[in-house]
């Protein structure tokens, strides 16, 4: 009866696996132990039985058998610690299983299995609701259990996700300070380390004297929740924490490290990663396989633009006024950023020559009578008259030419500059090269201006109101925007991260809530939208 085959198989699991339930019956009543009895699979002919989903309600049968699961076996191949049927029931999300075999064999709860734990672990992980709500009143004392990871069931279900499994947990046990794993990790911990967003949010929904001891509790490494999101790049987890008030994010851990602080070595990496060349990536890699950590990506980006907007250290006016800049940049750099701002002064002084020797050219003719009905023989020329005899034509193409000469003269100026630093000192080609550039952008800034001069001249005696209103419109609003982009280009570094720490923080706050909740919407509507296809 007990005999197998090369695959573990006892004749109890083949009568199982063909459906054979008279056979099963036989042979059961003969061994009832056999039922209880893993193949090489880990797999009894109960767990089988389960699995099948009880074709022809041979679990029932093997369910009646009289004998209790064996403690040993004289092969030790006996159930305590393999899979059980209660395992099968779980991932099969059968409740009505579950509680048949509570019925008949309730010590069947209680089994554990090396990698899946009992069934509260499975369950848990498995994100079974109906599972874990029943196995909590059935089987109370598996919450207070370990896997072999060191994790309670609870940890699993924050580990998973599984924003109702955990509401279920906190139900039952309320004080969930208690748990804590090998590491010394409470649930929020472990929520925080995977990335799970939405546990998190939970979890600090909860009531105060549930969440306050779990905000900044250190685990064995001295590392808060808001230490694990930031360190794995969890921005979701790491925005909602440190939004909290009642988050402390200068608390420093074992390595004397904040989040922020943690944030900046993760960034600083990531930045390192992707400067290394194939090769070096890859022995890179290995090093971060051999100490066990997780190498830092684009998301470390976005976790340490959180954290500095919520989390840096503050700084006084006077530092933010004397702070450096960062290394100069080297000799080959400070070349190709001249080279490649000399073209762009010489193509702008290029079009603005251009623009300069056509204009006074139409005006000439505009003056000359005997080029009048020329010019009147198309509408665009016609428009072109009328602008040009007009006072405030006049004056919108004195102006067009004065900006397109500005422009032309302040990017010519540029490129001599340029040209110069090839005969001067090196130390020279820093100022210089930070002189032109602000030469050459507000050549590009006269230039845009004088084409919104030049354009409301060719609108000047357009019969199409409606477009031309339309054209100055975004012609303004343009230009309201290159005049505060070429402030900030003007104005000192320092004053730029003052301005940035300012004003960033709410262009960063309305972007960052409207690409989550257009994801949160997106992802709300897409389970519709596949229904009615």
């Amino acid at each position: 009866m007990r005999k197998t085959n090369t695959k573990g198989n006892t004749p109890l699991h083949d009568a199982v696996i063909k459906g054979n339930k008279e056979l099963a019956i036989f042979l059961v009543s003969k061994d009832p132990e056999v039922a209880y009895y893993n193949n090489k699979n880990g797999r009894s002919p109960l767990y089988l039985a389960v699995e099948n989903g009880n074709k022809k309600e041979i679990l029932d049968d093997l369910l009646k058998t009289e004998a209790s699961f064996p403690i040993e076996s004289e092969d030790g191949d006996a159930l305590p610690k393999g899979k059980s049927p209660v395992h099968a029931a779980i991932e099969q999300r059968n409740r009505d299983m579950l509680e048949k075999i509570e019925k008949a064999k309730p010590d069947l709860l209680c089994l554990t299995d090396k990698e899946l734990g009992n069934s509260l672990h499975y369950a848990s992980s498995r994100g079974f609701q109906e599972g874990v709500q029943f196995l909590l009143q059935k089987f109370l004392n598996g919450a207070y259990k370990r896997n072999h990871e060191g994790n309670y069931p609870i940890h699993l279900a924050c580990k998973n996700d599984s924003v109702d499994v955990v509401k279920e947990f906190l139900t039952i046990t309320p004080f969930p300070k208690e748990f804590l794993n090998k590491k010394g990790q409470n649930i929020l911990h472990v929520a925080a380390e995977n990335g799970n967003g939405n546990v998190v949010r939970y979890i600090l929904r909860q009531e105060k004297t549930l969440v306050e001891p779990l905000l900044n509790e250190m685990d064995e490494d001295g590392n808060t929740p808001l230490h694990l999101a930031t360190n794995h790049g969890h921005s979701v987890a790491a925005f909602v924490l440190v939004r909290d008030k009642r988050v402390d994010s200068s608390i420093v851990n074992n390595e004397n490290l904040t989040p922020y602080d943690i944030a900046e070595k993760q960034s600083k990496i990531a930045v390192e990663q992707y400067e290394k060349t194939d090769e070096m990536l890859a022995e890179y890699r290995k090093q971060f396989d051999s100490k066990n950590s997780t190498p830092a990506d684009k998301n470390q980006m976005i976790t340490l633009s959180i954290l500095y907007f919520h989390a840096r250290p503050k700084k006084f006016l006077y530092e933010r006024f004397t702070s450096t800049q960062g290394k100069p940049p080297r000799k080959q750099e400070t070349k190709s950023r001249i080279e490649n701002l000399l073209v762009v002064a010489v193509l702008v002084a290029g079009v603005t020559f251009a623009g300069a020797i056509q204009m006074p050219q139409l005006r000439d003719k505009n003056n000359k009578s005997e080029h009048l009905h020329e010019l009147n023989s198309t509408a665009t020329a016609s428009r072109d008259s009328t602008a040009f005899d007009s006072p405030t034509g006049s004056s919108l193409l004195d102006g067009y030419l004065c900006l397109d000469v500005w422009a032309l003269n302040t990017s010519v100026v540029a490129a001599i500059i340029l040209l110069w630093t090839n005969l001067n000192d090196v130390k020279f080609a820093p100022f210089a090269l930070w002189f032109s550039s602000l030469m050459v952008g507000g050549s590009i800034y006269m230039m845009c201006l004088s084409f919104f001069f030049a354009v409301s001249i060719a609108l000047g005696g357009s019969n199409y109101g409606v477009f031309a209103i339309t054209i100055i419109v975004v012609g303004i609003a343009f230009f309201v925007a290159q005049t505060l982009l070429y402030i900030q280009w003007i104005l000192p570094p320092s004053v730029n991260q003052i301005m940035e720490g300012l004003v960033s923080h709410y262009v960063y706050y309305i972007s960052f809530f409207v690409l989550v909740y257009s994801w949160r919407w997106l992802t709300d509507k897409l389970p519709d939208l596949r229904r009615k296809k």
